[in-house]
């Protein structure tokens, strides 16, 4: 007996999650905060263990609140979901289907071309530039009658490069107003340059404009899974038509709250992450290899057929990244710790070359 199977889905690869790492070693393959959660949003998600057994509030109301109020929204706009993932998942469906388009560069988020898979359109890969940066001008022209959104990953995962404030309000202006454009932001708050911010800006003034933010990476959160994203009031609407019912947790919706209410300390964490992030750039361009400079919390190293060499190098010096076979690797921006095992890595192979 053949069980009933899904036409399409052999061409959808699985997500693969960034390596473990085993005792002792950095994991520095999946761009989570090498912080442990800040005291108050422990206390926060422990005061709540106890409703454990209630279903959480699936609106998010206090949550989407909180964000209303910092970003001075109508609450209506703002929708949450299980990571921003899953809020990628939540607009392509609430725009696309069968017979559309969505355009995105490449390489970027590698869930993306998924994600439009499963929705049953059709993914739109555009070329990264030699710099290893969005195409505007190629995405542009990517453009048909049939194309239904665009993603830009602003700081792009996993190169780190970003598109300036500038050049993203002249894109977003000469993209139809009936295509989505949806600017991933998801490293926002690691880049450095004029860009950062820019997603609500061009939110404001553009109403073709969705933008989506993580709790997972800068407020260390990435074990309950929270994201949220900022929409058009009619797509808003149609992301909570498709979301999965209670996909954010209670416990993901306190800590939340108790992160957006701890944003000082968190933002001393950050500063140490960039300062990580830069000197673990420096150490790799010192040793000789293609390191692209990054606005996120992780560092690309455009390695090419050497990229199975520098993942190994790194592996047997007790450090975990995450490896794209003939492209490159990107190793994301841990402790002072990590970063140090990382420079001990380098210096033995140009001790024993």
């Amino acid at each position: 007996m053949t069980l009933p199977s899904r036409p399409g889905l052999e061409a959808v690869p699985a997500y693969r999650q960034g390596r473990s790492a085993p005792e002792g070693a950095s994991k520095l393959s999946s761009n989570e905060s090498p912080h442990p959660p800040l005291p108050a949003v422990v206390r926060a998600v422990q005061e709540r263990l106890g409703t454990i057994n209630r279903y959480p509030d699936m609106s998010a109301a206090a949550l989407r609140d909180d964000l209303a109020a910092r970003y001075d929204v109508d609450p209506a706009l703002v929708t949450v979901g299980a990571g921003s993932v899953e809020l990628a998942a939540q607009l392509i469906h609430a725009v696309a289907g069968e017979g559309d388009e969505v355009i995105f560069a490449w390489r970027s988020f590698e869930a993306y071309p998924s994600l439009v898979r499963i929705a049953g359109a059709t993914p739109v890969a555009v070329p990264l530039t030699a710099e290893h940066a969005h195409d505007l001008d190629a995405m542009l022209a990517a453009i048909t009658p049939r194309t239904r959104a665009i993603f830009v990953c602003n700081p792009n995962n996993p190169t780190g490069t970003v598109v300036g404030a500038a050049d993203l309000e002249r894109f977003v202006a000469a993209v139809p107003r009936d295509v989505l454009v949806v600017i991933d932001e998801a490293y926002v708050h690691f880049d450095r340059t004029d860009s950062f911010g820019a997603g609500i800006e061009l939110f404001r003034r553009h109403p073709h404009v969705a933008v989506l933010h993580t709790f997972s990476k800068a407020y260390g959160l990435a074990g309950l899974r929270v994201g949220y994203a900022i929409s058009p009031r009619e797509v808003a609407e149609n992301q909570r038509k498709v979301a999965v019912p209670f996909g954010v947790t209670d416990l993901a919706q306190v800590a939340a709250r108790a992160s957006l209410a701890a944003e000082e300390e968190l933002a001393a964490r950050i500063d140490e992450v960039v300062a990580q992030r830069d000197r673990l750039h420096d150490l790799l361009t010192d040793a000789g290899w293609p390191a692209v400079p990054s606005q996120a919390n992780f560092v690309w190293v455009a390695a090419g057929e050497r990229t199975e060499e520098l993942e190994a190098l790194l592996r047997d010096g007790g450090v975990i990244t995450r490896a794209f076979p003939g492209e490159g690797v990107r190793i994301s921006s841990g402790s002072v710790d990590d970063i140090d095992r990382v420079a001990a890595a380098l210096v033995r192979e140009a001790v024993t070359a």
